[in-house]
């Protein structure tokens, strides 16, 4: 099977031709108002994108969100939008570090991963927590970020990261947020057996039988190219903008695994939000009152804003 890699992107079709032979002697211009100038059009921002199991490569354009992706990767392959449970970026496994968040760079490779087999899997909750890491598509599904190793579900090898969590004792939970999910999970009694219907990604043959190793990576939650990136809203156009400093992505990644410690959720949009509000707040008290005007269904704890506002208005040195 053929994996392409990156593709260049078009130059502008249709330029005009400048002191081209041939050309008709010019005509002295009469007086009169000055013509108009012609805006330069803004160029077509084309992505490339596969199946993650295999598939010819398509090109999708014109998405502002990742609903709108999903729909536009649907009908270059003639499937359905609700077949697509995430993407990564510039590889085709099933590799967390790698992604598709808000941010998409210019010259990035989107592979679409596909519903695989169902399968049902019985837990008994001997611990408060489950050693699970939920975030979700933004398009209605939660799936598996991380497995802690050692924890109660690293011990059940039927699970594994990418798996889409579809219901909980048969209660569906298809279009509920990755913290919504979270918060179910940690409620569930101990000591009482529960079902997890889960969704794996469908696999080419080199990927059947491998299970997605666990553990931090310095580069978990981010997508860079080093240019510019396509940041998708979930209102309003898509906005073509330069990627974070580095230090906004250190505090970004601080944020996210902050999130995970307390909420056991990874998501780096939710962190990056998190970043910005916090770079206009000259307190805790402010950041708590401007993220509970647009957050406030998270409930975060003081302690949790705390930690956050220190990351970002009082980050820590390179050195160790």
């Amino acid at each position: 099977m053929q994996r392409a890699g990156r593709h260049g992107r078009q130059p502008p079709e249709g330029g005009p031709m400048e002191n081209g032979v041939g050309q008709e002697p010019e005509t002295p211009e009469l007086p009169g108002p000055a013509a108009p100038r012609v805006s330069r059009a803004r160029p077509r921002l084309v992505f490339h994108t596969q199946l993650a199991h295999g598939s010819p490569t398509g090109c999708i354009e014109g998405f502002t969100n990742v609903k709108e992706l999903y729909a536009k990767i649907a009908e270059v392959f003639d499937i359905s939008p609700t077949e697509i449970l995430f993407c990564t970026l510039n590889t085709h496994k099933v590799d967390m570090r790698k992604l598709l968040g808000g941010q998409i760079g210019l010259e990035d490779f989107i592979f679409a991963h596909v519903r695989g087999e169902t399968k049902e899997v019985e837990v008994t909750k001997t611990e408060d927590a489950l050693g699970l890491t939920i975030t979700d598509n933004g398009a209605g599904y939660a799936f598996i970020k991380r497995i802690k190793e050692g924890s109660i579900i690293n011990r059940l090898q039927t699970v594994c990261v990418g798996d889409s969590i579809e219901a909980i004792n048969d209660h569906t939970i298809v279009g509920c947020r990755h913290y919504e999910v979270a918060r179910m999970l940690r409620e569930l009694p101990r000591a009482q057996p529960f079902t997890l219907r889960l969704v794996q990604p469908k696999k080419a043959f080199d990927m059947i039988g491998q299970r997605t190793r666990t553990g931090k990576s310095p580069g978990e939650g981010r997508v860079t190219s080093g240019k510019e990136t396509l940041r998708l809203r979930a209102q309003g156009p898509a906005v073509l903008e330069e990627g974070p400093s580095p230090s906004e992505e250190e505090a970004a990644r601080q944020v996210d695994d902050l999130l995970e410690s307390y909420m056991g959720i990874r998501d780096s949009e939710l962190a990056s939000t998190m970043v910005e509000a916090a770079k206009g707040s000259p307190s805790v008290a402010q950041l708590a009152q401007g993220l509970d005007s647009v957050l406030g269904e998270f409930a975060f704890p003081q302690e949790f804003l705390a930690e956050v506002w220190a990351a970002v208005c009082h980050p820590k040195g390179d050195k160790e």
